[in-house]
């Protein structure tokens, strides 16, 4: 049993982002699924090794230093390029819910991801990743020394979530509905709604989905004029070019 742990995140359009920490045991289990990955790529790259220097001794050597630049190689980058490939999801990771993220609820980034997965390194030792799990016991936010260091986070995602269209910008022409009575919206609320879709591209997935969800619930209430009950994206794009359009 783990209990949850969450970390709330004050977002520059003034809602709270609610995220849940992953704790050491979904965290572990990911990693074995991972490393039952890895050790099958590197055990298939070692007997094609075998079958392609034959009985050389030369050959051979060569074949285990080859073997072993592939194998750290994987341990480092295995990681790197499923975190920045695959919006910070292994498929240890994807298996049990799990994503890494940015300590702003942003997706992880390329140096941050290289950072983190370089200094599991020193994470693994003595052995059993016994300096990772203890920095993990005894952080606030359930961070091993290469997250603290990346500014990272790994955190569980929400399930079940409905599905949420991907809206890149709005069209004022188009979108801007005539009949909504916008004048109570003000302007802080107005400068909230269009930084969240200007930066929304920026967020995780479970990040902009609960970003839009509760400004658009703070939000609708104050518009009048028989506002459908649409998608939260979709209604924060509308509101955004109706106030465009009465500007």
């Amino acid at each position: 049993m783990e209990f949850e742990d969450r970390l709330t995140i004050a977002t520059p359009e003034g809602v709270d982002l609610e995220l849940t920490l992953a704790g050491v045991g979904s965290r572990f289990a990911s990693a074995l699924v991972d490393y039952a990955i890895q050790l099958v790529i590197l055990l298939a790259f070692g007997l094609a090794l075998g079958y392609g220097v034959g009985l050389s001794p030369r050959a051979g050597g060569y074949a285990v230093a080859a073997w072993i630049v592939v194998g750290f190689v994987l341990f480092v980058g295995y990681d790197v390029a499923f975190e920045v490939l695959a919006s910070g999801r292994t498929p240890g990771k994807r298996l049990n819910g799990l994503r890494v993220v940015l300590e702003t609820g942003a997706p992880v980034t390329f140096p941050a991801s290289a950072v983190r997965n370089a200094l599991r390194l020193i994470d693994i030792l003595p052995g059993a990743y016994l300096v990772g799990i203890a920095s993990i016991l005894v952080s606030e936010r359930n961070q091993r020394l290469g997250d603290h260091a990346a500014g990272t986070l790994v955190v569980r995602e929400r399930k079940a979530l409905p599905p949420e269209p991907r809206l890149r910008s709005y069209r004022r022409p188009v979108d801007a509905p005539a009949a909504w009575d916008t004048s109570a919206i003000g302007t802080d609320e107005l400068a909230a709604a269009r930084g969240f879709l200007a930066r929304r591209d920026a967020l995780t997935e479970n990040a902009r989905f609960q970003l839009a969800t509760e400004l658009a619930g703070r939000l609708r209430p104050k518009v009048g004029g028989g506002v459908a009950d649409e998608a939260p994206e979709l209604f924060l794009e509308r509101l955004a070019a109706a106030k465009a359009e009465r500007a």
